[in-house]
């Protein structure tokens, strides 16, 4: 990639205030899920923002964590191929959140490539995999391996089903939105085309 110099004023304090949003708790929670759902064999990362993009940057974990969250034979990713050319890490990194919108994450918590592949924000890259995560337990699908605590369930619909005879009497009711029919009369008005006269 681009090897960019250091930032000065305004995109300094942008930087800033975007790098003021990483959680090293929330860190090391995800990587404690990340470990625990790809399974025992994935090496830890040191403490540390750096450390974290390091690990996630070519995209082989990222991978291997959204195909863990499907049966066997059913993975998203078919190959993920052990490669040092950035152009192909960045590919595995577009599939993970290409796989990551499909398996229900909405598009506004989703981060972009450069987010994690150049470390502009790293913020993002944790909110992603935090939505991740409360997706997989909301599915409650028994796929998703690690304490149900570190991550909220999310709401669900709640269909309501009416009789005819409520949905009959609905149509007769004035909704409080359009005000109210109550001591409605016309005194007080004018005819059209007639001037008010005020006294």
């Amino acid at each position: 990639m681009a090897n960019r110099g250091p930032t000065y004023g305004l995109s300094r304090e942008v930087q800033e205030k975007i790098d003021q949003k990483y959680d090293p708790d929330l860190e090391q929670r995800l990587v404690d899920w990340i470990v625990g759902q790809c399974g025992g064999n994935l090496e830890r990362p040191q403490a540390g923002k750096h450390n974290f993009q390091a690990w996630l940057m070519d995209g082989t974990i990222l991978c291997r964590l959204i195909n863990s969250l499907y049966p066997r034979g059913k993975e998203p990713i078919k190959k993920i191929l052990e490669t040092q050319m950035a152009f192909k890490q960045m590919e595995k990194i577009s599939n993970f959140l290409q796989a990551t919108e499909a398996y229900g994450v909405i598009t506004t918590d989703i981060f972009q490539t450069v987010d994690l592949w150049e470390g502009k924000d790293l913020a993002a890259v944790q909110r992603t995999l935090m939505a991740l995560g409360s997706v997989a337990v909301t599915k409650d699908d028994g796929h998703y391996r690690g304490d149900r605590d570190w991550f909220h369930r999310k709401a669900q619909g709640y269909r309501r089903e009416f009789t005819e005879e409520q949905l009959r009497q609905g149509q007769s009711l004035i909704g409080l939105q359009m005000g109210s029919n109550r001591g409605a009369s016309q005194s007080g008005m004018t005819g059209y085309g007639m001037h008010r006269q005020i006294m």
